[in-house]
């Protein structure tokens, strides 16, 4: 199989991109190698694909539609996993221009792309931050995800529905993946297994915000590359259950899916640290601090409707998980 995919040199674009590569596919992979977080880990993360003989790296910002649709059509025989996008909650907060061009342009730009080689199947990132206010634990994808309490969030709900919009207008079979808490190696320096390791090993403050009363369903990566790959294997079709007078935002009667790719298993950010700490052998000073603009205070997803269409759904253990990525950080910090 041919695939294109965005975001490659990304924490979850690389890890997917190797998991392929590895069982023989052949992979298109595009990034703009943008500066939101240390490019040297980008780097890094991309030297290990570039060993592959079946990998080829284009060095592309999905806001450029034209030079995207080049590429689209000089690999016509492609499906499509699209990763690329501006990440982060807090961050949308001060720059929203970055999550317009991106997650917005940019994803007209992977339909516009798609519509043209006629692919079969997309599957794209959406993510659990499109529950937003919702307070009805867990999560499953026939609840309604109409309060967005971030720009970021907002973006993902709206990706879902442009792809709903190319599903049926085009027939192009569309599966959205809302991403919940992924963490493990070569996860992004922003986020909280290397922020919070940071200030471990540097022994400064621990921030942990809402004084530290939140849950999150945190996902392995191997789970999610795992999801994503047998996702892809089997392409989005039109449900029976799909009911016009009394639709639900998971299904349709065009060839459009949406799935939660969580652990089923929420824990509290105390647990999260509470494994850090065994695995690095050292206790955090703690500092607790106000929620953040644009957080939400627990998640937790129903991985039902993964299982059912895979057979598969995450069940890394925290602590497992957390250790591993403990001795990756050691190794790649040469801590």
């Amino acid at each position: 199989m041919q695939i294109i995919l965005t975001g490659v040199a990304g924490f979850i674009g690389m890890s997917t991109a190797l998991r392929l590569l590895n069982r023989g596919d052949t992979v298109i992979g595009i990034d703009n190698m943008n500066d939101y977080y240390d490019v040297n880990l980008k780097k890094s993360r991309l030297n290990l694909l570039l060993q592959h003989p079946n990998f080829k790296f284009i060095e592309l910002d999905i806001f450029n539609g034209p030079e995207l649709l080049k590429v689209f059509l000089h690999h016509s025989n492609s499906n499509v996993i699209h990763l690329a996008a501006q990440a982060g909650v807090r961050y949308s907060v001060d720059n929203p221009s970055a999550y317009s061009d991106s997650n917005l342009t940019g994803f007209i730009n992977i339909l516009e792309g798609c519509r043209a080689i006629e692919t079969a199947h997309l599957v794209y990132a959406s993510s659990s931050s499109v529950y937003g206010g919702n307070t009805k634990l867990p999560f499953t994808e026939s609840d309604k995800v109409d309060h967005p309490v971030s720009l970021y969030a907002a973006t993902k709900k709206a990706n879902e529905l442009m792809a709903h919009t190319y599903s049926h207008l085009f027939n192009i079979p569309t599966t959205g993946l809302r991403f919940f808490t992924v963490y493990g190696p070569w996860g992004r320096p922003d986020m909280s297994p290397h922020l919070f390791s940071e200030s471990i090993v540097s022994s400064t403050p621990l921030r942990l915000y809402n004084q530290g009363e939140m849950t999150r369903d945190f996902t392995y990566i191997d789970d999610v590359t795992e999801s994503i790959i047998k996702v892809l294997d089997k392409p989005a079709t039109s449900s029976d259950l799909h009911d016009t007078l009394a639709p639900q935002p998971h299904i349709s009667s065009a060839p459009y899916r949406i799935f939660n790719v969580g652990n089923d298993n929420s824990r509290s950010l105390i647990d999260y640290v509470n494994a850090l700490e065994k695995s690095w052998g050292k206790t955090a000073t703690k500092q607790l601090l106000p929620m953040q603009a644009g957080d939400v205070q627990n998640t937790a997803a129903s991985s039902t409707a993964l299982q059912d269409w895979i057979g598969f759904s995450p069940q890394t253990k925290l602590e497992s998980g957390v250790q591993k990525f403990v001795d990756w950080y050691r190794d790649y910090y040469q801590v």
